[in-house]
């Protein structure tokens, strides 16, 4: 090979020099990529670079053995990510090896001698060097604010510092949703459902409550008995009420706060028969942010629905079929009463919270963390503990994939203005037994309780006990409303 000139009077061993160097910068920002630290072992500060090095190897052993106990029992990874002390070293440690990484970078591009390139090689290394600290430094800072969120959502929201054990094998969680908006007198929960769920398999039967059941009993120990004692029977008094009355008169708790969210639950388990472990407030406002948050909710809607209608006018409709809703559509089709019943809604309510439960996979819940919990923080008030968050967050997977089964305490079972308490915690009793049943039930176990067998609801037939009179509302709600396999139902 001949030793002449290019035109920047270069020799052909000067050229090749160049890019020798040039080649040998980039392996040392490539090697500082892959092995935070490799780069200063070969070149540069040895010491730095085996500590460099030690981290990025432990680091790498904690993800996989994360991996490993994932496998064998998902529950301590769930425990790991929902404690608040865990989440603020993850946050601060994801930023400190930002800050790190970011270090080793630009001592890499320091070590490959920049000034003794050529220009073009220059501005090149440059750029490299500048999209990899904006590549790694960016997703770390990501994570942490994911960190920070997750961190902040549950300080906000899971409070409380009482455990309570699971009840028979079972965790009954009351869900009240409910709204405090413009022209309404406190909170009044319209929507009241228990989750009785098994604490071992996820198998949930959903109760639901009518808001205008009457004469509900309260404990002979809880304060309203004794203002009460033959049931909350005062003029225009429901189970929806309960809430707001309990607040107005505080003075007969003691003071303790909350009174209606404890009168309201002390009502709830006399009528059932359950002991509810913890409760669950919905902001109905609350719950459209989070179904925008999550990009709307899949459902199939069986009638036509309004939108408005509630002392406002109708400004629309949802037509029927397969909808994909954003939050104000499924708020209207969740609450809706124009042209059905309470009945109808309450099925409709069910159908919705099924269709949530499916579809809040884990990769929704982390793509669009931020916004969700920013959104539930408005929608939700819980006494569950953040420590027992990860018993629920397991659940709620295991519920995925379990059944869920409805009872609804409705006409013609159940006259609301004139209750059977004794039939009505014997229906709930039978809901709960069939679906501790499990396998027994799906061989062909005869439903009790007016319950709908899956078969039964994919075909269109109508329900045991249903309101029948040909009326296609009234039939599907009965369905819905008393159904052992809600995903078929719906």
């Amino acid at each position: 090979m001949s030793d002449h000139a290019d035109g920047y009077g270069r020799t052909q061993a000067e050229i090749e020099s160049a890019r020798v160097r040039f080649r040998r910068a980039l392996s040392l920002m490539v090697m500082t990529l892959v092995a935070p630290g490799s780069a200063q072992l070969v070149a540069g500060n040895k010491r730095v670079g085996r500590l460099a090095l030690r981290i990025w190897a432990t680091l790498w052993g904690l993800a996989l053995l994360l991996v490993l106990l994932g496998l064998l029992d998902r529950g301590i990874v769930i425990t790991l990510l929902t404690s608040p002390g865990i989440l603020w070293v993850l946050r601060f440690g994801l930023i400190a090896l930002a800050l790190g990484w970011v270090a080793l970078f630009a001592d890499a591009w320091r070590l490959g001698s920049p000034l003794r390139l050529e220009r073009g090689h220059r501005l090149a290394l440059s750029g490299v060097s500048g999209v990899l600290c904006f590549v790694t430094a960016g997703l770390l800072f990501v994570a942490s604010n994911l960190m920070a969120v997750q961190q902040d959502f549950i300080t906000t929201v899971f409070g409380s510092s009482v455990v309570h054990e699971a009840e028979q094998g079972r965790y009954n969680v009351l869900l009240l949703g409910g709204d405090s908006g413009k022209g309404r007198e406190g909170l009044r929960p319209d929507s009241l459902t228990v989750a009785s769920i098994d604490a071992e398999t996820g198998d949930t039967v959903l109760v639901g409550l009518p808001r205008n059941l009457a004469d509900v009993p309260f404990p002979e120990d809880f304060p309203m008995h004794e203002e009460f004692p033959d049931g909350f029977d005062c003029e225009g008094c429901y189970l929806n009420s309960v809430n707001t009355w309990a607040d107005d008169h505080p003075e007969l708790f003691g003071g303790k706060g909350h009174e209606g969210i404890a009168a309201t639950q002390a009502a709830v388990e006399e009528v059932t028969g359950l002991q509810i472990s913890y409760h669950v407030l919905i902001n109905m406002k609350g719950f459209a942010s989070l179904v925008d948050a999550v990009g709307g909710v899949k459902v199939r809607v069986r009638q036509r629905t309004a939108i408005g209608g509630i002392g406002s006018p109708i400004t629309g409709w949802i037509p029927k079929g397969r909808q994909v809703l954003d939050g104000r559509e499924a708020l209207w089709y969740a609450r809706s009463r124009v042209q059905n019943s309470d009945y109808s809604r309450m099925a409709r309510q069910k159908c919705v919270m099924n269709a949530m439960l499916q579809q809040l996979d884990p990769n929704t819940v982390l793509l669009k963390a931020t916004g969700i919990a920013e959104s539930s923080k408005k929608m939700l008030s819980t006494d569950i503990p953040a420590g027992e968050l990860d018993t629920f967050v397991d659940l709620a997977l295991k519920a995925r994939e379990a059944k869920v089964s409805t009872v609804s305490l409705v006409p013609p079972k159940i006259d609301t203005g004139d209750p059977d308490f004794d039939k009505i915690r014997k229906m709930v009793a039978k809901a709960v037994e069939r679906s501790e049943k499990g396998d027994e039930k799906s061989a062909g176990a005869k439903p009790s309780g007016g319950a709908t067998s899956a078969a039964t609801a994919k075909s269109g037939g109508s329900a045991e006990g249903s309101t029948g009179g040909g009326d296609p509302d009234k039939e599907r709600a009965a369905r819905v409303n008393e159904s052992e396999d809600l995903s078929s139902a719906c």
